[in-house]
């Protein structure tokens, strides 16, 4: 009998493979306080914030059953300042459960995709009671990751704290969450505080969160539907001025004084007067005292005359805060561009300006200075020069391949606004400026996508068996961004779509490229919906041809979205080879289909009314239901479940396990909950956003006995599957439940017959 493993190589054996399945969960790498990204933001001084600091620690100590902290203030009060040293505190006392750090076009920070995830793998790293849960979790459901935010949070978070003993683990642990605000989507940020919320189930262990955030109507209304008996409220502007400025007044002191030193300054410089002043001009604003340290400090030889030019160039301590912050914007950005210029060498300059200003802060995720020249078609050498003053404002790394970032995003409200920032030679016309960085992604695409660009010579290759690092070898980061962001960034143009123009040119030519690289990117669910939105522009304009292009590319896409999902090549071969005949998409590139296929398979005329079909029920689907809009579809099965799916791309958006069969399903008028005949689910993630238009719904399509009717001719005869109490109908759109457990979803065009 051969002997057992060493206790300590077992467990080391045991530790390693569960740090596996930890690799497997999308993880942002900026999302901790702590993120290498991070380690220059800066905590609070010594002697300021003491009176909140010392009420959010006792909170977080205590016993008091308001486990959610939340902090919210106005643009450039501190709030972030204050989470870093929360978060910092609770690290060091070994408390920390978890941070995330929302910031708005931060890439993986800027939205909720892997919020729960992130929150998981740190939970895991830092709780290690907590470990083998997780790690268990993601063994039992490998898919998890492409779930809802809130079977993620059930199944990664809830549950496995769960089952925690409370003998093996602190009592309480601290989750910070820092500027929930500038989280992409109000109905995500609604759903992220509904699932906090549901902290309050756990008994073993208690789970502690501080938030921070803009006091924005999605939050406001979030907190409104949690009891106040459950959330602390500290609204940080209103604390008194003279703290705030004490405050502000020790960070000028602290910072001015280290200037000074690396300057040789002499120790009385800048002297209580001058404190005093830059104080008045904060006007209780910790990101005006930030910048203007910041502009300072950048003007090396010119130190002194920097501090003169903001205390004579501010306007008097009675302006409104915003306009103090204006001013400093306005003075950082003149002195970017030298006055010994000519005029002609000016105006090229402050063009350069407005074009990569423009783009960084209007860039949906940032990008490195050489990518973005890349991008927008200029030197790398020309943005860092541009760039080059304007440090007190950008985030701008030694390393020039990390990404440039702003400092606060009060500096895209200012820039974007005209009102604000007043000097026409620094305004970005947000429009344009979207509608430049569109072409910028189609150009780039244009030249960059190919088939096969990862000279893979084999059809059959699965996205599964290639490695992450194989892929980013052929697609850098702004060929990635121009592939995810140019039909968003089109969105926000308001441009007008022509036939024939450069969308239409560039679908027509690289349609099937763009497609592939969404596939090696294991992003088709963002084609989807890209294509999606891009329909919609579409039908405003009128674009015949390019509109059925579009909806046909739609068609070909959903049809497909199984094999391109795995197999990218396939895009050339199997999506081509079984789409319908006179397929817009399939006669546009009937040239790809491979030779070495002699004979093809007889395929349909057009595409079918068949749209999509969704799988996930364990039994037969009972009753189904559409939101007002027609863009969640839910379904109520005999495996006690309600399952909300996106009627668009197919994707769960969430699964309601509930106590019995229910077999009636309706929306309520406003599409905030759902009906049932065991009565209202209120926790479904839901919003305002799913209410209709008087005129959305059409009844010309009806469901009787087997038949689809429209008025008073019986039009398609179902099978005996398709069972006629679980249908629902949505304009031309109808959707069946399944006693295979499977939602078809089917779309009509009877007035073409």
């Amino acid at each position: 009998m051969s002997e057992s493993p060493n206790p300590k190589r077992r467990r080391l054996i045991v530790e390693k493979g569960s740090e596996n399945e930890l690799d497997r969960l999308p993880f942002s790498a900026e999302a901790p306080f702590n993120s290498f990204q991070n380690q220059h933001e800066p905590t609070c001084l010594p002697n300021t914030r003491v009176n909140i600091l010392e009420e959010i620690f006792s909170w977080a100590d205590g016993q008091d059953k308001r486990f959610i902290f939340w902090l919210n203030g106005l643009a450039g009060t501190g709030k972030s300042t204050i989470a870093r040293t929360v978060a910092r505190r609770c690290f060091d006392s070994v408390c920390l459960g978890a941070s995330f750090f929302f910031s708005s076009g931060g890439g993986d920070v800027g939205h909720a995709g892997k919020f729960v995830t992130s929150i998981a793998v740190q939970l895991a790293r830092n709780v290690s009671a907590l470990h083998q849960h997780i790690c268990d979790a993601i063994a039992e459901r490998s898919d998890i990751a492409g779930q809802s935010l809130r079977d993620q949070w059930h199944h990664l978070v809830v549950r496995p704290l769960l089952k925690l003993d409370g003998k093996d683990s602190r009592s309480s642990y601290v989750l910070v969450i820092d500027a929930l605000d500038e989280c992409a989507k109000d109905s995500n940020i609604r759903i992220i505080l509904q699932l906090l919320a549901e902290i309050r189930s756990l008994t073993k262990v208690r789970l502690r969160i501080f938030l921070t955030s803009r006091p924005e109507i999605p939050i406001r209304f979030g907190f409104c539907q949690i009891p106040d008996t459950e959330h602390q409220d500290f609204i940080l502007h209103n604390i008194s001025p003279s703290i705030v400025d004490h405050d502000i007044a020790i960070f000028l002191e602290y910072n001015l004084t280290l200037i000074g030193q690396e300057r040789s300054l002499g120790a009385d410089w800048p002297g209580g007067d001058n404190i005093k002043r830059l104080v008045q001009n904060a006007s209780g604003l910790f990101i005006w005292a930030a910048t203007a340290c910041r502009f300072i400090q950048d003007g090396r030889r010119f130190t002194v005359k920097r501090l003169s030019t903001i205390l004579d160039g501010s306007s008097n301590a009675a302006t409104a805060p915003e306009k103090h912050l204006n001013e400093i914007y306005i003075t950082v950005l003149r002195y970017s561009i030298s006055p010994d210029y000519s005029d002609e060498e000016k105006e090229e300059l402050y063009g350069m300006l407005r074009h990569t200003l423009g783009s960084i802060v209007l860039l949906l995720s940032p990008l490195s200075s050489s990518s973005l020249g890349r991008l927008i078609h200029l030197q790398t050498e020309d943005i860092d020069q541009t760039l080059d003053d304007l440090h007190a404002i950008l985030d701008i790394p030694e390393d020039r391949r990390r990404p440039l970032r702003l400092h606060h995003p009060s500096f895209r409200d200012f820039l974007l606004d005209k009102n604000r920032c007043s000097n026409s030679n620094f305004w970005v016309n947000e429009k344009q400026a979207h509608g430049a960085l569109a072409t910028s992604c189609i150009q780039l695409m244009s030249t960059s996508l190919k088939q096969d660009i990862c000279v893979m010579e084999s059809p059959g290759v699965l996205v599964a068996n290639i490695s992450s690092n194989r892929v980013q070898q052929y697609f850098t980061p702004e060929i990635q961004y121009a592939c995810l962001y140019w039909v968003q960034h089109l969105q926000k143009s308001d441009a007008r779509l022509y036939d024939n123009d450069l969308v239409h040119q560039f679908l027509q030519i690289h349609l099937l490229h763009w497609l592939e690289a969404l596939s090696w990117m294991r992003r088709i669910s963002e084609g989807i919906y890209a294509i999606t939105s891009l329909e919609a522009v579409a039908l405003e304009h009128h674009c015949p041809r390019l509109s059925e292009f579009i909806q046909d590319a739609k068609r070909f896409v959903l049809f497909n979205q199984p094999v391109l999902e795995c197999a990218p090549l396939q895009v050339y071969y199997s999506a081509l080879i079984f789409a319908p005949a006179m397929s817009i998409v399939r006669r546009q590139f009937n040239d790809r289909i491979p030779r070495w296929i002699q004979r093809l398979p007889k395929v349909e005329n057009d595409w079918g009314a068949l749209l999509q079909t969704f799988e996930g029920h364990g039994g037969a689907v009972l009753a189904v239901a559409f939101s007002p809009d027609g863009k969640v579809v839910a379904s109520a099965s005999s495996d006690k479940t309600i399952k909300l799916w996106d009627a668009g791309s197919g994707a769960a958006l969430q699964t309601l396990p509930i106590d019995a069969v229910v077999q009636r399903l309706s929306f309520s008028n406003d599409g905030t909950s759902l009906r049932t005949e065991r009565g209202q689910l209120h926790h479904a993630i839901l919003s305002h956003d799913l209410a209709a238009s008087e005129s959305s719904r059409s009844w010309a399509i009806f469901v009787k006995q087997q038949w689809i009717s429209c008025g008073m001719d019986n039009m398609l005869w179902l099978p005996s599957e398709y069972r006629h109490c679980c249908v629902d109908i949505h304009s031309s759109v109808v959707a069946f439940g399944c006693r295979s457990g499977r939602v078809t979803v089917m779309a009509f065009d009877f007035e073409s017959y």
